[in-house]
């Protein structure tokens, strides 16, 4: 059976960091594209960043880069995104999903990604 997990969201103020965790189990996890996505109440999913299945090309947002670096460990079948300098506009709803290799390129849309986690809640608030 498919899962993935995310795990790290929680209350921070503003300026402050995370680091989301994104666990799999049931699919070879290295063949798979790993990507983050947010979504805020009343707006739609947004892609925030990605990385290929080896971990060599990574991609972000305009909104996230420079702020978030994304990372995975295949040996541990688990993804990061590491979140720096947090604003209150970045809380969201933040989900991982695993995309098949040669599905998609780059960022890619929700659509290309094949399973999904439950998302963290993550709030950015003084």
């Amino acid at each position: 059976q498919v899962h993935l997990v995310e795990s790290g969201g929680e209350l921070v103020q503003p300026g402050g960091s995370l680091r989301l965790s994104c666990t799999a189990s049931g699919f070879p996890f290295d063949r798979y594209d790993i990507g983050w996505f947010r979504q805020a109440p009343g707006k739609d999913r947004e892609s925030i960043s990605s990385i290929s299945m080896g971990g060599s090309s990574t991609y972000y947002a305009d909104d996230v880069r420079g702020r978030f670096a994304i990372a995975r460990d295949n040996a541990k079948d688990t993804a990061y995104l590491q979140m720096n300098n947090l604003q209150p506009e970045d809380t969201a709803l933040y989900f991982c999903a695993a995309r098949p290799v040669a599905s998609g390129w780059g960022l890619g849309t929700p659509d290309e990604y094949e399973y999904w986690g439950q998302g963290t809640q993550v709030t950015v608030s003084s």
